[in-house]
Parts: C-alpha cells; sequence; structure tokens
C-alpha cells in the first residue's frame, strides 16, 4: 500500500482508509493502491468483508484528482476509477463509512459499494457536469439503480449535493450516525455480515448482481438454472449443513467456507 491507501485487517474486517490531504482526491496511483487493497480482500480467505473510508473529517474524497495533470480517459488499472468502480467479480461485501463530503468520482467510490453508512455532515453530489464531463464512473448507471430515478436524473444534470439525511429517507444510505459514532458503526455492520456463512453471503452479492435487470420469473429460471457459480457452491457446501444444524442444537454455527 502506498501512503495515500492505508489498509489494517481485524477480525476478518480490512479496512481501507484514503489519505490523501486536503481532499482525499484519487488519481491513477491511488486507484491502483485501491484496487490492490480489495484485491487482497477477494483473495485472503481470513478477509470476510471491507470498510472503506476517508481520513478526517471534512471529505470521503473529491473524486477525480483535477491538480494530477491525467488525461480525462487515463487509465485507471483493472478495478477502474477508484479501484472499485469496474470490480465486477469482487464476491466480498465492501461497507462504505463516508466520513464527509463525497464528491464526483468520491460518490461513485461510495456507490460501487454494497452498503453506505454515513456521518451527520456527510453530502453526497456528481458535480460532473459542471465542470464539463460526465459521471461515467457508475455514477450514471448506478446512481438510478438507487434513488427514483427523478431524483437520480436531477443530481445527475444539475451536479446538486444530497444531505446523509436525505440519503437515508431514500434508502441510499444504510444509517447515519454522529461523526463520532462512523467508525463503530461501519465494523458493527461489518461484524454482523461476517457472522454469516462466507458462501452464502457471496451468493447472496452473485444473485443481486446477476439477478438486478430481471424480473422475477426470469431471476428464478437463472437460479434453478445452475448459471450461478456462488449459488450454486452454498446449495452444495457443508456450510449450509452446518447452520441448520447448529440451530437445532442451540449453538453457534461453525463456518468452514466449504
Amino acid at each position: 500500500m502506498t501512503e495515500a491507501v492505508r489498509t489494517d485487517a481485524d477480525g476478518g474486517v480490512l479496512t481501507v482508509t484514503l489519505d490523501r490531504p486536503k481532499a482525499n482526491a484519487i488519481d491513477v496511483a491511488t486507484s491502483r493502491a485501491l484496487h490492490e487493497a480489495f484485491v487482497r480482500l477477494r483473495d485472503d480467505d481470513s478477509l470476510r468483508v471491507a470498510v472503506v473510508t476517508g481520513a478526517g473529517e471534512r471529505f470521503f474524497s473529491a473524486g477525480w484528482d483535477l491538480k494530477a495533470g491525467e488525461e480525462i480517459d487515463a487509465d485507471h488499472g483493472p478495478g477502474g476509477f477508484a479501484g472499485l468502480t469496474e470490480f465486477f467479480d469482487l464476491d466480498k461485501p465492501v461497507i462504505a463509512a463516508v466520513n464527509g463530503l463525497a464528491l464526483g468520482g468520491g460518490f461513485e467510490l461510495a456507490l460501487a459499494a454494497d452498503l453506505v453508512v454515513a456521518a451527520e455532515h456527510a453530502e453526497f453530489a456528481l458535480t460532473e457536469v459542471t465542470l464539463g464531463m460526465v459521471a461515467d464512473s457508475g455514477g450514471v448507471l448506478r446512481l438510478p439503480e438507487r434513488l427514483p430515478r427523478a431524483v437520480a436524473a436531477e443530481m445527475l444534470l444539475t451536479g446538486r449535493r444530497m444531505t446523509a439525511a436525505e440519503g437515508h429517507r431514500w434508502g441510499l444510505v444504510t444509517s447515519v450516525v454522529p461523526a463520532s459514532e462512523l467508525p463503530a458503526e461501519a465494523a458493527a455492520l461489518a461484524h454482523r455480515i461476517r457472522a454469516g456463512a462466507p458462501l452464502a453471503v457471496a451468493a447472496v452479492k452473485e444473485i443481486l448482481r446477476e439477478t438486478a435487470a430481471l424480473d422475477v420469473e426470469s431471476g428464478y429460471r437463472l437460479l434453478r438454472g445452475g448459471g450461478l457459480p456462488n449459488y450454486r457452491a452454498m446449495l452444495a457446501s457443508e456450510d449450509a449443513r452446518e447452520g441448520p444444524r447448529a440451530f437445532a442444537e442451540k449453538r453457534p454455527p461453525q463456518w468452514t467456507g466449504r
């Protein structure tokens, strides 16, 4: 990891901290460093979930580093901008703990996460149109999936900011807490996810991803048709037998990930 991206692993949770004063802006090198962190999450069996956050209290991330002098179509690496926006085969959950302003690509990084928790003073915006650009690192694609289309269109077309409280009302944000409580809130959510069976969690991510554009009937056909490898692995796993057995025996399950 670079100084701009710090990682800390504890109890199966990988905390990824973006630390580029003053605004935690992201250049190509930082995107690649973030991707390395998320690859570590994917490849390390001892890690179950990640929390990505920003250093300081004012910015989660201001997005693309406009002062870096990089071309608009610069290659940010295999994970896309911020290392996560195009990392489509990551089957472990990522929580964005938004500790301040999430602007432009910073908001796109949060949107690429599976869940968002936010400090009360956090705000979100896709400001690209005000700079002559489009939020093409996932914002223009993901925001209409997470918000009513009219609300998403307004944000994309005007660049206006959304408060954490409004984001919570729309279901974009899972929870809003005082800034001092944000790390504990994100950690508690991560550990609740970690309590589930690894293969079942991976299957949920896979099913959500692969059925996002399908109606329920088509989704069932995909489930029953054998086209989802994580789902198939979960059905055949020892963990799928261990869960009911532990419930019947009134004890905590002992997951093996097999």
